[in-house]
């Protein structure tokens, strides 16, 4: 192995930029689950009419729920595998049984079939593949890491803006199921294809010039702990509270977005569809935004600057709802959501290192899970027991001021934990 790694032939400080590429490359397919809301209403006409009894879209908004509950589940378990084995073979992996889910999903004969083909095995494959592109930009980026990984997750934000537009004209034109065979087939392709070049530096590699700033300063560790000792600290519970709420939020926002423009903001269907994507380009910004910033001015500010935006976005549209309120009140809270998907993972490498990254990571990722199903479940009993979906945002405003009390208090640089060891030679090499 050469003292200087090359990247796709050039030095590593300018090849690096191609594997953050790639991330977002990769995370462009895996955040195909965030157009689900066009599915909703045409997979809830083909199943009332091939059952014989209506299925409402509540129903079908479980297989989102299950897919987003198996995908935070995966993380923490691949954690481990992606430095044994190197982010090249477990995106594969992943790649594979993404791919898969949405291809036997084409065949579901029922929503509960949905819950097993698409919710399970494609959350499993998004979850097992999702954290080796932020493990890659973690430790090609030490100087400017919540950037990297902002921008290798904004695929994952801004894919509904491809995805949804491109699920609407599918559907429209082959139908629902055909549209899943066409998703899983391309999903297959591109993500094995984008996941070869990945790879870790050396150990020990940084990048020329750069002098690490001492710890708890800039970009620097406050201390490189294990799982078990960041299980330990106080600001773990804090970042992964902080994480669930905001979460909760945005994903009730996403899972609900069409539906609410339809229905409490008298939006056309069409546009609607069109403001999902809209919506995207928001979410997708958000990653490199507020990863930008949680370099600039800390995670915990970061993170209490997210919590004020919920809390104003959802007032408006519970105040004032109507089309502008509609589509600055999504904007702002698909575009925290983003956010958090960036400064959570660089909170959790600032505040607990690299060195035991993706299994660390990987815990914390549990919070998106929770706020997966608390979420759009939240959103579902609120249109069921009051028949409209405006009284969510009150409820989501009062959970963003608690966020932003519990990012304040917990949200600071832990004591001093145990070292780990070193990041494995094997999946550095690779």
């Amino acid at each position: 192995m050469s003292d200087i790694p090359k990247i796709f032939g050039m030095p590593a400080e300018k090849g690096r930029w191609g594997l953050v590429a790639l991330g977002l490359l990769i995370n462009l397919c895996l955040g195909s689950i965030y157009s689900w809301s066009v599915f909703v209403a045409p997979l809830a006409a083909h199943f009332t009419a091939t059952l014989g009894r209506e299925v409402t879209a509540g129903e079908v908004l479980l297989p989102f729920s299950v897919f987003l509950a198996f995908f935070a589940i995966a993380m923490p378990l691949a954690g481990k595998y992606i430095e044994r084995y190197g982010p090249r073979k477990v995106t594969i992996v992943g790649g594979l049984l993404t791919g898969l889910g949405w291809l036997l999903a084409s065949t579901a004969t029922s929503v509960e079939a949905l819950y097993v083909v698409y919710g399970v095995i494609g959350g499993l494959g998004v979850g097992i593949a999702y954290g080796a592109p932020v493990a890659v930009a973690t430790r090609w980026f030490p100087d400017r890491r919540g950037l990297a990984v902002g921008l290798a997750l904004l695929g994952f934000g801004f894919s509904a803006f491809i995805t949804a537009n491109a699920a609407g004209a599918l559907i429209a034109t082959y139908g629902v199921m055909a549209t899943f065979r066409i998703f899983g087939a391309a999903l297959i392709a591109v993500l094995v294809l984008s996941a070869l070049p990945l790879r870790f530096p050396p150990a020990g590699w940084q990048p020329a010039g750069w002098t690490p700033p001492a710890p708890g300063v800039g970009t620097a560790p406050v201390c490189e702990c294990d799982r078990s000792a960041m299980l330990r600290t106080g600001t773990f519970y804090g970042l992964f509270a902080c994480y669930f709420v905001g979460c909760l939020a945005g994903l009730a926002a996403i899972s609900i977005a069409k539906q609410v423009g339809t229905e409490v903001a008298g939006v056309d269907a069409g546009l609607a569809t069109v403001l999902v994507g809209f919506f995207a380009v928001f979410n997708g910004l958000g990653r490199p935004v507020f990863g930008g910033l949680a370099d600039r001015i800390s995670p915990r500010t970061t993170a209490m600057l997210t919590f004020g935006l919920i809390a104003a976005a959802s007032l408006l549209m519970w105040l004032v709802p109507g089309v502008p309120a509609y589509i600055v009140a999504f904007a702002v809270l698909w575009g925290s959501l983003g956010g958090w998907l960036a400064i959570a993972p660089t909170a959790t490498a600032s505040y607990f290192g690299t060195c035991d990254y993706p299994r660390c990571y990987g815990v914390v990722f549990l919070a998106y899970g929770a706020g997966a199903i608390a979420g759009p479940q939240l959103a579902g009993f609120v249109r069921t027991a009051t028949g409209t979906y405006l009284g969510v945002f009150p409820l989501v405003a009062a959970l963003a001021a608690v966020g932003f009390v519990i990012a304040w208090l917990l949200m600071r640089p832990p004591a001093g934990a145990p070292a780990s060891a070193p990041v494995p030679a094997a999946a550095a090499e690779e």
